[in-house]
């Protein structure tokens, strides 16, 4: 099975401008929860790249039955009483706990792009619909892969989402990201070997966003983590013992105190 998707072809040529990237990123070290500063630097960098992973996901099985669906996911991921309901240890289940223990939601991500809603996101085509999925699953990347919200999570986090979907604006971001943590974190923790670890867990796994995502959250997590060959995030637990060892809580590494 596969789908030939439909790129609008009213949108214009997609240009690399690294000045843009460099200055977006600035902004995003400064504040890691400036979420809209993201898709700018994606934009600023990924060229046709993007276009590229959609092809590819189309041309899978389980992209193309996706593709045919055209699921728009926030609605379900918000609808905590329906996961709630489902048993204790799925996947599901911790989701729910880490989006209120956080205090997100799926429609805030999506609040956060509608900040950046450029010419090249202003269709309604395939290629939209693909840059949404990807938004909508970045919360449960987190879950399933491991990798926590603090900034080293987060910059790992990215690593491990190029790794599933190559991307030259999220590998700058994570690696720009590990960089500034590598001046202000113990030398033991080794932020770069987290960096290194998240790019090659994500690349060695099967693809989160090819999956039945409902069909996802009703598994038990490490049954999930198993079936889909995501590799704990070793490198990145150590750190964080190391940090915390030195008294630094995961909350308190802040690239931005450099």
């Amino acid at each position: 099975m596969s789908t030939h998707p439909f790129i609008d072809p009213q949108r214009p040529r997609a240009r690399i401008k690294p000045l843009t990237a460099m200055s977006r990123m600035k902004r995003l070290i400064a504040d890691k929860e400036d979420t809209e500063q993201v898709f700018h630097i994606i934009e600023a960098l990924n060229g046709r790249m993007t276009q590229q992973n959609l092809i590819q996901f189309a041309s899978a099985p389980k992209g193309a039955k996706r593709l045919a669906e055209r699921r728009y996911l926030p609605p379900f991921l918000d609808d905590h009483d329906w996961i709630r309901a489902l048993p204790e240890g799925t996947v599901g289940r911790a989701y729910v706990d880490f989006m209120e223990r956080e205090g997100l939601t799926a429609q805030g991500l999506v609040e956060e792009s509608e900040k950046f809603r450029s010419k090249l996101s202003a269709f309604d085509d395939d290629l939209t619909w693909f840059i949404n999925r990807q938004r909508d699953t970045h919360d449960l990347f987190h879950v399933l892969s491991g990798y926590g919200r603090d900034a080293l999570g987060e910059a790992s986090l990215l690593a491990f989402s190029h790794g599933q979907n190559p991307s030259r604006g999220i590998l700058f971001i994570a690696f720009m990201a590990s960089r500034e943590l590598q001046k202000v974190l113990p030398r033991q923790a080794d932020v770069m070997a987290c960096y290194r670890e998240g790019k090659r867990n994500g690349a060695a796994a099967s693809r989160i966003v090819e999956e039945d995502i409902l069909a996802l959250l009703k598994e038990p997590l490490q049954a999930a983590r198993e079936r889909l060959g995501i590799a704990k995030p070793v490198a990145y637990r150590q750190a964080l013992k190391v940090c915390a060892d030195a008294g630094i809580g995961a909350h308190d590494i802040n690239p931005a105190a450099a």
